[in-house]
């Protein structure tokens, strides 16, 4: 049996652009306490409401290239002209403490992610249709007709990539995603190989003092 540590676990959530997966992030984070957001980092500007330090961490795309040069970013990537990293940091200290880490990045920094760490959970968000997605974009109202055809685009090729994750959560109602996604998180923890060895081992003690105790284990070494 692989031995595995009693850590958190890190999940990566992607999707394309409008597709609604901070929405769902945020109801995940709600509803299931043991979970930790990673804040990433971003050379885009702000848009309305959003707050530095809370939903990104905005840097200029000259201080953005600069702590890639110092291996800052656990991964990073462009995406419609923008800079998006993970920032390395707390991350290990998180996952070290046994919450679970959930990285809302953009698809080429998830593939980077598995690359390097194959154990990563990995959650593509689709939305319940094209139209729908189209609709969503064109609905935020803070962006130009051209950008919002370019993230269409590139959401279009993404769907591609979708094989590349281990599951799919379409977002139809955000409850009912929010809900399939912790439910991934909790199957995860149950899987055999993510239990600890320590933990087997007690139970193989406690069965071998259960034998002794009814006479049935006599002499020999139990191999389970």
């Amino acid at each position: 049996m692989k031995k595995t540590k009693s850590e958190g676990q890190l999940i990566v959530i992607s999707g394309p652009s409008g597709c609604g997966k901070g929405t769902i992030v945020q109801e995940v984070l709600k509803t299931n306490k043991k979970t930790w957001l990673s804040i990433s980092c971003t050379s885009r500007a702000p848009r309305p409401g959003e707050v530095n330090g809370k939903d990104y961490y905005f840097l200029k795309s000259e201080e953005f290239e600069k702590r890639i040069k110092e291996n800052r970013f656990l991964e990073y990537a462009k995406y419609s002209d923008n800079y998006y990293g993970t920032p390395r940091d707390v991350i290990q200290e998180k996952l070290d403490q046994g919450i679970d880490v959930i990285l809302e990045i953009e698809i080429q920094g998830a593939l980077k992610i598995k690359e390097m760490l194959e154990e990563t959970i990995f959650i593509f968000i689709l939305p319940p249709t094209i139209k729908e997605l189209k609709r969503r974009l064109e609905g935020r109202n803070t962006e130009t007709k051209d950008k919002i055809t370019k993230r269409f685009l590139t959401a279009y090729k993404e769907l591609n990539e979708i094989t590349k994750y281990n599951y799919v959560v379409v977002n139809d109602k955000v409850d009912i995603a929010a809900k399939k996604v912790n439910s991934i998180l909790l199957s995860e923890k149950c899987r055999v190989d993510r239990i600890e060895q320590s933990y087997l081992n007690s139970l193989e003690e406690e069965l071998h003092e259960i034998l002794r105790e009814d006479k049935v284990f006599i002499n020999e070494k139990l191999d389970i």
